[in-house]
C-alpha cells in the first residue's frame, strides 16, 4: 500500500428518516447506498482499506457521520472521503465539491472520469460558509479534520435523462471514482470482474496481439497485469492471463409491468434468460403483472418502508402515491393490520392508464405521454379514433 494513503471512507448521503431528494421512481438515499455499497465491495476487492459510514437505511445526524469518518482511519490527510449524493433542481450532469484545505486535482480527476463514463459534467467547485468564509459550507467538508473529503453529485434525480443514465450505468460511474482515487494515489487499478488465475507460455511466432486475440483479452490488459513497457516477447516467457468472470453481485426486486417478458427483463439487466430463471427458480416463462422478480443489483423499481407508530395502510399509500390494494398485493397482505417495525414493499406506480377528458384526442394523448396514435390503438383494440369522456385508455 502506498505510504501516502491510509484508506477510503465511503459515505452514502442521507438515510433513514432523511430521504434526500426524490425522483420519479427512486429516493436519493437509496441510490446513495447502492453506489456506495458497490464502491465498498470494489475497494475491498482491490485490496484498499475501506470503511462505509452506513450499510443500511439508518438515520445518521451530522455529528454521527463525522465521528464515523474520523474514527475509521484517523484524522489524517492521507484518508480520502467520498460522500455520494444526487442533485435536484432540474439541472443535468455531475458535480464534485472539494474542501477549501485541499487542491482541485482529485476532484478534477473524478469529474473527468465520470465524463469518460458517458455522463454529462458540470463543474468542480468549493463553497464557503456565509457566516465565516474561511470555513466550508458543507459539514462533511468542514468538520472532517485533516482528511481529504469530496462530495460527488452524480446527476439530477429530477431529470429523466440523468436518472435513466444513472440507473443503467451506476457501476460505471462508481468505477470512474474508484479509478480516479487509485490513480491519484499511484496504486494499480484493475477492471471489475478481472482475476489473474491462469498463465500462458510464449511460443515461437507469438505476439501480444495474437495472444490477446486467442485468450479473449486486450494487448493493454496483458501489458498492465504483466508490467510490460513494450510489445517485445521472448520464447518461453510466462505471462499472467486475465480471466473475465461474471459479476452477479447482490440481487434486488423488480416488479413486472404490463408488456414485460422474461426476455425483455433479462436484457434490461444484462443477463441471460437462463440466468434470470435460475435466480428466481422459474420453470417456465409465464409472468403476472405485479409479480416480483430477483434481478442483479441495480436501481430497484420498488422501494421499501418500515412501519412507524401511527401508520396505517391508507396513510402509507397516500404518502407514496399508491393505493391500499396495491400495497396489500405487493406484500401478500390479507388484512389491513400492521405492526411497528414491519417492512413493506412499496410498488412505485407508473402512469399506465389515462381517463379521457373533454377535448382529448388520440393525437393529443399520444403527444402528452410520448407515444404514438398507432400504439394507443393497438393497446386498446381501437378500430377508429372516436373517444368518449371518462373512457379509460391503456398507455403502456
Amino acid at each position: 500500500m502506498n505510504s501516502m494513503f491510509d484508506g477510503v471512507v465511503i459515505d452514502p448521503g442521507h438515510g433513514g428518516v432523511d430521504s434526500g431528494a426524490r425522483g420519479k421512481d427512486i429516493l436519493e438515499k437509496e441510490y446513495n447506498l447502492l453506489i456506495s455499497k458497490y464502491m465498498y465491495d470494489r475497494f475491498r476487492e482491490l485490496g484498499i482499506p475501506v470503511y462505509i459510514t452506513r450499510d443500511s437505511d439508518i438515520t445518521l445526524n451530522p455529528s454521527d457521520r463525522v465521528n464515523k469518518v474520523l474514527s475509521s482511519f484517523g484524522n489524517d490527510p492521507n484518508v480520502v472521503v467520498i460522500s455520494n449524493h444526487l442533485n435536484a433542481g432540474k439541472g443535468d450532469g455531475a458535480e464534485v465539491i472539494y474542501a477549501l484545505r485541499n487542491s482541485s486535482r482529485l476532484a478534477n480527476d473524478i469529474l473527468n472520469n465520470i465524463g469518460n463514463a458517458g455522463q454529462n459534467t458540470r463543474r468542480i467547485y468549493q463553497r464557503r460558509l456565509p457566516s465565516d468564509p474561511t470555513k466550508d459550507y458543507y459539514f462533511m467538508l468542514r468538520d472532517t479534520g485533516k482528511t481529504e473529503p469530496l462530495i460527488v453529485e452524480y446527476g439530477f434525480i429530477d431529470n429523466d435523462d440523468d436518472l435513466r443514465f444513472l440507473k443503467d450505468n451506476y457501476k460505471q460511474l462508481a468505477e470512474a471514482v474508484i479509478k480516479a482515487v487509485l490513480e491519484y494515489k499511484n496504486i494499480p487499478y484493475t477492471d471489475p470482474g478481472t482475476t489473474i488465475s491462469d498463465t500462458y507460455k510464449v511460443m515461437k511466432g507469438d505476439t501480444l496481439y495474437g495472444i490477446a486475440n486467442k485468450l479473449d483479452t486486450t494487448v493493454d490488459e496483458l501489458k498492465k497485469i504483466n508490467n510490460l513497457t513494450s510489445n517485445s516477447l521472448s520464447i518461453g516467457q510466462i505471462l499472467n492471463v486475465p480471466v473475465k468472470t461474471i459479476d452477479t453481485g447482490e440481487t434486488e426486486l423488480y416488479q413486472v409491468k404490463r408488456g414485460d417478458t422474461l426476455y425483455s427483463i433479462a436484457n434490461k439487466y444484462g443477463i441471460t434468460l437462463k440466468e434470470l430463471k435460475a435466480i428466481n427458480n422459474l420453470e417456465n416463462d409465464n409472468l403476472a403483472i405485479g409479480q416480483l422478480l430477483n434481478v442483479p443489483s441495480g436501481l430497484s423499481l420498488v422501494s421499501s418502508y418500515v412501519v412507524s407508530p401511527g401508520d396505517t395502510l391508507y396513510s402509507i399509500a397516500k404518502k407514496f402515491d399508491t393505493t391500499v390494494d396495491n400495497l396489500k398485493k405487493a406484500n401478500n397482505l390479507t388484512n389491513n393490520m400492521l405492526s411497528v417495525g414491519q417492512k413493506l414493499i412499496i410498488p412505485l406506480v407508473e402512469d399506465t392508464t389515462y381517463v379521457v377528458s373533454a377535448g382529448d384526442t388520440l393525437y393529443s394523448i399520444a403527444r402528452k405521454f410520448n407515444t404514438t396514435v398507432d400504439e394507443l390503438r393497438r393497446l386498446n383494440n381501437l378500430t377508429n379514433d372516436v373517444l368518449s369522456i371518462g373512457q379509460i385508455l391503456i398507455l403502456k
